[in-house]
């Protein structure tokens, strides 16, 4: 865009010079001043649009009994913070790895993957007030902030820009703003926060360092190679664990009468999915099945598949070469030929109609500039099941002649899921069970069914394989096929 140059200088200054008097404000969870360039109704509405893309890039978990109880069970916590009147959203993400994250003005996620870990509500608390302490501290738009005066410094132009208005000039940053690693103070704060919401709805302080037990046996089963979802963005670079046990020796009340409620949770996790979940998408090798949309899909050898809820691709083993399918919008898949090709930046042969596995499908070459230089494919457009899919093969314009027999022929493979054995497929799930006598998990492996292994049976349960477990107890079980 063109800006005459006193314009694109003179709202950074004007901002710049007004930072002393209203850009930092006493932050009414944590009692300090924070830099604030962004505000309240800004950052409500920065949350609402990224929680429109969380819905559709990571998908919502679909029941809605469970989506109910966590908005209720959050509500209640969030009620007893410093910012009760935020438009709080409370709500279970279709993941299964071990997660939760908070978005600006109250928008709080779990993964199915984290539920499944956790065994009682006190450390649900733990986890959520945690997340709710990172929004009332306003951990995230401070940091945003910060970047955004960065950026004044650095090109200050920007800051006169439409987007500005809207949301500090903040809302290119994408999803970008889920992985915002926090700092060592933010977390402690957020910590501290938790604790202080769980005691406020009574809940037992001393379940939230099973929380960060539970997160390190996670690490440890994975082979310490991947670190928990939780952990990745929430570092920990401390013994977070032991201090928030010292925080909570500390506290001066009694425990009694706390609130752990283990059961009451589990049965909110009575046949929850647990893992992957192969009715979205799974592979055998490189041959990819999608059981609910009825489509199969061979990818190229050696390569490394993905399968995402927006799409499902495979990269070269050198990285310069992909192939990926996805939904296109358009209802056609002239429409969608079209549509594409004519994108900015493209370059394309005639389109040419065909057909694959007996679709009806148009094809055409396509040369996109990028920012590393050419890139250049085929496109793919078929129409299945009432959709249109967007098949891309392409690579660097050095490697497409090598690559192009190889990537089309992947595309080529798209046809209708048939296989009876492949259409049936059923994922795991949470089965809670109480039990009638004493017992270990590792003598209860021995005679009930599970396709996962005893270790992984006593790490949903937070237990030892070993561990004796008292008749009446509820335990988590985890059944259903193994997966393919």
């Amino acid at each position: 865009m063109t800006h005459c140059t006193a314009r694109r200088w003179a709202a950074p200054l004007a901002l710049l010079a007004g930072l002393g008097a209203g850009g930092c404000a006493v932050n009414p969870a944590t009692g300090s001043r924070q830099l604030m360039l962004i505000s309240e109704s800004q950052e409500i509405a920065m949350g609402r649009d990224y929680d429109n893309q969380v819905a559709a890039s990571i998908g919502l978990y679909p029941d809605s009994g469970l989506q109910r109880y966590l908005q209720q069970f959050g509500a209640r916590l969030a009620a007893t913070s410093e910012r009760p009147n935020l438009p709080w959203s409370f709500r279970v993400v279709d993941d299964p790895v071990v997660n939760a994250f908070a978005l600006p003005g109250g928008y709080i996620y779990v993964t199915r993957g984290i539920l499944a870990h956790l065994n009682s509500e006190a450390e649900l608390a733990g986890v959520v007030g945690h997340e709710i302490g990172h929004v009332t501290a306003r951990h995230s738009v401070s940091q945003l902030s910060k970047q955004q005066l960065a950026q004044i410094g650095l090109a200050v132009g920007t800051i006169a820009s439409p987007d500005f208005e809207r949301f500090a000039g903040l809302a290119s940053a994408g999803l970008g703003v889920l992985f915002l690693k926090y700092s060592r103070d933010a977390e402690r704060q957020a910590d501290d926060l938790g604790l202080r919401y769980m005691r406020r709805v009574n809940y037992d302080p001393r379940e939230m360092p099973h929380v960060f037990e539970m997160l390190t046996r996670v690490s440890q089963a994975q082979g310490g190679g991947r670190v928990p979802e939780w952990l990745a963005t929430h570092p920990d670079p401390e013994n977070r664990r032991g201090r928030i046990e010292q925080e909570v020796a500390a506290l001066p009340q009694s425990f009694s009468g706390v609130a752990v409620n283990r059961d009451p949770y589990l049965r909110q996790l009575d046949g929850l999915v647990f893992g992957n979940n192969p009715r979205e998408g799974y592979f055998k090798g490189t041959r990819f099945f999608h059981p609910e949309l009825r489509f199969r899909l061979t990818f190229p050898e050696g390569w490394t598949t993905s399968n995402e809820k927006q799409a499902v691709s495979a990269v070269s083993p050198e990285k310069d070469a992909a192939v990926e399918l996805s939904f296109a919008k358009e209802p056609t898949a002239d429409a969608a030929a079209a549509a594409f090709l004519s994108q900015r930046g493209f370059t394309s042969g005639y389109p040419v109609r065909t057909s694959v596995s007996g679709l009806p499908a148009v094809s055409a070459a396509f040369a996109a500039a990028a920012e590393t230089g050419t890139l250049r494919g085929t496109a793919l457009f078929v129409e299945h099941g009432g959709a249109v899919y967007r098949l891309l093969g392409y690579a660097t314009e050095v490697r497409w002649p090598v690559v192009q027999p190889v990537a089309e022929r992947a595309l080529q493979s798209f046809a209708r899921l048939t296989d009876p054995a492949a259409l049936v497929v059923e994922p795991q799930r949470v089965d809670i069970v109480r039990l009638d006598r004493r017992t270990t998990i590792e003598e209860m492996a021995r005679t009930r069914a599970s396709p996962v292994s005893a270790a992984t049976l006593a790490l949903v349960n937070q237990v030892e394989p070993q561990t004796p477990l008292e008749p009446g107890r509820l335990v988590k079980w985890i059944v259903g096929p193994a997966l393919p």
